[in-house]
């Protein structure tokens, strides 16, 4: 049997029912050389494990208390017979039956590349809202196979808009090669592994690929508290580990929030709602954009809030705790 060329990597907590797609759809991979697919799973209580032995794919199963975003992901690649390293999540389904192909071709298109993403596309039944912002952050990217290295050490230091570009990377989708992780594994944080990783790659002169036929669907249309959570946890992993304020003050927060509300409100609009529909879903956004900002104000605050506070607004933790992250 040839060299097994790339391995598919899947954490699994709980993946439900989708899990069995995401399998399925990664299975249906036509690839011109070998892969393999590995789960671990840390702790579910909902059949995942049964499931994705029904499929024929290796599992591990691992303690709850032993699951971290990035530790798990480097025992994943620890077993892993491939060149190359390829992270999906349980709930990010391959579009088409040469994502895996498309994603390898990228992250080989040059020596220099120690790893590749691919975007995102809303799952069917999201809001439009979400839709458009999954289109709208993707295409700044590009839409063809772009290799981007750090050239301008100057701008990287004082333009953060210029550092993030840089350094966008989404384990939810990608390709890392084998021989960079064993140099630079995935690192130990609570939040954002992926962005950490590649704001190391990219300091320590790797290139990095956007591979824009990799396409999976992985979206969340979160309610509000969700929505406050979740951008907690992105902002404070960003000022801890970038030393981001996404929101400094809260008049900034506020302003923020009106520019999104306006927006969702034109995508609204451009998707066809008028008068009632119209209303009801743009109050509803606006309250979710409030949620955004909130969230990411008091991420940014993180060092100043009680730890009952902490405790509680954390999606991440609460995820953890509760077994299903």
């Amino acid at each position: 049997m040839a060299d097994i060329r790339a391995s598919v990597l899947i954490p699994v907590k709980n993946g439900g029912a989708f899990l069995g797609d995401v399998l399925q759809a990664v299975l249906a991979q036509q690839a011109p050389w070998p892969f393999e697919v590995i789960v671990v799973d840390s702790g579910s209580s909902d059949g995942s494990v049964e499931l994705a032995r029904g499929y024929g794919v290796r599992v591990e199963v691992i303690p709850p208390a032993e699951f971290g975003h990035g530790r798990t992901r480097n025992l994943l690649a620890s077993m892993a017979s491939g060149e190359f390293l390829v992270f999906i999540t349980q709930d990010a389904r391959p579009a088409g039956p040469h994502w895996l192909a498309h994603m390898v071709q990228g992250c080989d298109s040059e020596p220099g590349v120690a790893g590749a993403f691919g975007p995102h596309r809303a799952h069917p039944e999201a809001r439009h809202v979400t839709h458009c912002e999954l289109n709208q952050h993707f295409a700044g990217f590009g839409d063809k196979l772009s290799v981007v290295r750090l050239e301008d050490r100057t701008r990287f230091a004082e333009d953060p808009g210029y550092r993030q570009w840089l350094h966008f990377f989404s384990s939810n989708n990608a390709c890392i090669r084998r021989s960079v992780w064993e140099k630079l594994p995935l690192p130990d944080v609570a939040f954002a592994e992926d962005q950490t990783w590649a704001l190391r790659a990219i300091e320590a002169g790797y290139a990095k690929a956007f591979v824009p036929d990799a396409v999976v669907y992985h979206s969340h249309d979160f309610g509000v508290w969700e929505t406050l959570q979740r951008n907690f946890d992105e902002a404070r992993s960003f000022n801890l580990y970038f030393g981001y304020r996404i929101q400094a003050s809260s008049m900034r927060a506020l302003r923020s929030a009106v520019h999104l509300a306006k927006r969702d409100l034109a995508w609204l609009r451009e998707g066809g709602l008028s008068g009632w529909r119209l209303f009801k879903n743009a109050g509803y956004m606006a309250c979710i954009e409030l949620a955004r900002v909130v969230g990411q104000y008091l991420g940014t605050r993180h060092d100043r809030l009680p730890a009952w506070l902490l405790g509680s607004v954390s999606r991440d933790e609460k995820l953890q705790r509760a077994g299903t992250a």
